[in-house]
């Protein structure tokens, strides 16, 4: 963002724990600090006029809140509200009620000492505490979809989507544009919140009817090894192919005679980056009608219930029998993502927070 001479309006400091590997930080319009000490990081946030935080992470906050520096916390997911931040209890994964905000804190600690232990379960819920009260009385949230916001009943919330460069706007990435109604795709990772499951159950459905298809797996994780199990306990093998992470040109070229992408997930998303990117590119999109994600697909793409393979056999086979009878809806996905999820929207809208902020502090000063 720039202001009225033509200067940068905004000086930008990105401090993060990811290491570089090759990507060359030189080219970033913004200095990266990585990995920073808690001494290097005490005195970032010093200089800061403010801070914005991915997530209610404990540490910049406490140090903000210390030198009354005003904080953003922009909400991913459900860190604020629930111990494994997927709002996803454990061990059945169904989706929590909100044992955390309903003060129900023992079975708070049984949900996540499922995924770790019965120490780290207590550690983590005494850590909730500090990261409500910072979201609740200090500092101005960002939920990137309404669901978040409504979900989480936050105060001093805006909603934000999530904007992307629009993929199609250069000639040479027009894969969006090309159309094949038997080749179905998933792209995300392999874990269980996703429900893979689910869509290989409803691929195997498919299969015995004497369908023809395939479905691309596009991405990889710890749930990999149990996919491969049903692939082949189903005799998936000809219909499935799991390709692994890919990026870049080698998923525009795997996804360029893909039409339709499928995201049957068992948790509430919070707003299904990978669904915007697709129907951005013209894509339909059939989705779980849960969470932010129901929210970013409902009237542009189809939606099934959780977890209902079957429901989601049945969205698959109309694609198969009439493929374009969905032209209308993948024009409506895009026209949808184009007018939501934009990049400059999403600048332009944090920009806005940013200089509320400075006019609030500036007169709390002059006062």
């Amino acid at each position: 963002m720039h202001g009225p001479n033509g200067e940068a309006e905004f000086e930008i400091t990105l401090v993060t724990h990811t290491s570089r590997g090759n990507f060359d930080d030189e080219i970033l319009p913004f200095r990266i600090i990585r990995a920073p000490g808690y001494g290097t990081l005490l005195r970032l946030v010093r200089q800061a006029d403010v801070i914005h935080v991915a997530g209610p992470s404990l540490a910049p906050l406490w140090i903000a809140w210390c030198m009354r520096i005003p904080a953003v916390i922009e909400h991913h997911g459900y860190q604020a509200t629930c111990l494994n931040g997927l709002l996803l209890r454990q061990p059945d994964a169904k989706v929590c009620p909100g044992y955390f905000m309903s003060r129900d804190y023992e079975k708070c600690l049984s949900c996540f000492a499922q995924e770790t232990s019965w120490p780290r379960s207590i550690f983590k819920l005494l850590t909730m505490f500090p990261r409500r009260f910072f979201t609740r009385r200090i500092a101005t949230n960002i939920a990137i979809t309404q669901h978040v916001m409504n979900r989480q009943g936050l105060p001093r919330t805006k909603v934000v989507y999530y904007g992307i460069e629009d993929p199609l706007a250069s000639s040479k990435d027009r894969s969006g544009l090309q159309s094949s109604g038997e080749r179905f795709a998933y792209v995300g990772r392999f874990v269980q919140e996703k429900g893979l499951p689910v869509l290989l159950r409803a691929a195997s459905l498919l299969r015995k009817e004497g369908r023809r298809f395939s479905i691309l797996l596009i991405g990889d994780g710890e749930q990999r090894p149990e996919l491969e199990e049903i692939i082949r306990r189903e005799e998936l093998s000809d219909t499935v192919r799991i390709t692994g992470y890919l990026r870049g040109e080698e998923l525009s070229r795997e996804l360029r005679n893909v039409n339709v992408v499928i995201m049957p997930s068992l948790w509430e998303e919070t707003a299904g980056l990978a669904a915007i990117e697709q129907m951005m590119r013209g894509r339909l999109v059939i989705a779980s009608a849960i969470g932010g994600l129901l929210e970013i697909v409902d009237g542009a793409g189809l939606t099934f219930p959780p977890a209902d393979y079957a429901a989601l056999a049945d969205r698959m086979r109309a694609v198969l029998e009439n493929p374009s009878q969905f032209h209308e809806l993948r024009q409506t996905a895009r026209e949808r993502s184009l007018e939501l999820f934009r990049l400059q929207r999403m600048l332009e809208e944090h920009a806005s927070i940013y200089r509320q902020i400075r006019r609030t502090k500036s007169d709390s000063m002059e006062r």
